[in-house]
């Protein structure tokens, strides 16, 4: 267990990770595959309320979903969203994308393909991916306004609904060092990270949150550069 004064870590970088922004109308909303089915559940919501009049499910299985999910992330996220009221021919779906990158790069291919005229993208992801999700698709789709949304909840709510804490901390902490090193790699844009994220990133490394990180050939965890603020 975590005591609960050593929360205040995890929570700098939980609303971190979040983007903030405001839904409105959009050309497609996407949601990005992953053992978390609440994907699906907010990109149904949001197309409910208007945001989009088509939806793109993207995600291959993975060792963490293909027991969950051994159709493929993209067939159960298209059943739930069914099941839930959506018209079938106003949901695609990529089977084949393995990680963010490819969630944009085929989602895109995909759209295009079919013709369909984007200008803007709701992109729906698990809310402590949000912020890496946006940095990707801008990278990626240039010259497309990128909103980020997910599933409105509290850092409490979602250790609550995977129901192992030390876990969730080790994937906040594997999210934002992949916002530090990707850039150099050219998989997202750079984007500022206030010094005392930064600081509650170097104290949950320290405490052994590390299961999620990035590691180079001899084991080291990868360091990347960052602008502060």
């Amino acid at each position: 267990m975590i005591p609960p004064q050593d929360w205040a870590d995890p929570q700098r970088l939980w609303d971190y990770h979040q983007m903030g922004h405001t839904p409105r109308p959009y050309s497609v909303a996407i949601g990005q595959g992953s053992h978390d089915l609440g994907v699906a559940d907010a990109a149904v919501a949001l197309y409910k309320r208007g945001m989009a009049p088509l939806l793109v499910f993207t995600g291959a299985s993975s060792p963490t979903t293909r027991e969950r999910m051994p159709h493929g992330e993209t067939v159960h996220y298209q059943e739930r969203a069914i099941g839930l009221g959506v018209p079938a021919s106003e949901v695609m779906v990529d089977p084949r994308a393995r990680n963010t990158g490819e969630n944009i790069r085929f989602s895109r291919d995909l759209l295009n393909e079919a013709g369909i005229t984007v200008s803007s993208v709701l992109l729906i992801s698990k809310p402590y991916e949000e912020r890496r999700s946006y940095a990707t698709a801008r990278k990626l789709w240039p010259g497309v306004e990128i909103v980020s949304a997910s599933s409105r909840m509290t850092l409490q709510d979602y250790v609550d609904s995977i129901g192992d804490a030390r876990l969730v901390v080790d994937m906040l902490v594997g999210a934002l060092q992949r916002l530090l090193v990707y850039p150099e790699q050219g998989f997202v844009i750079s984007q500022k990270v206030p010094a005392e994220v930064i600081a509650s990133y170097d104290r949950l490394c320290q405490s052994g949150f590390t299961s999620r990180l990035l590691r180079g050939a001899e084991g080291q965890i990868l360091t990347g550069s960052h602008q502060e603020f």
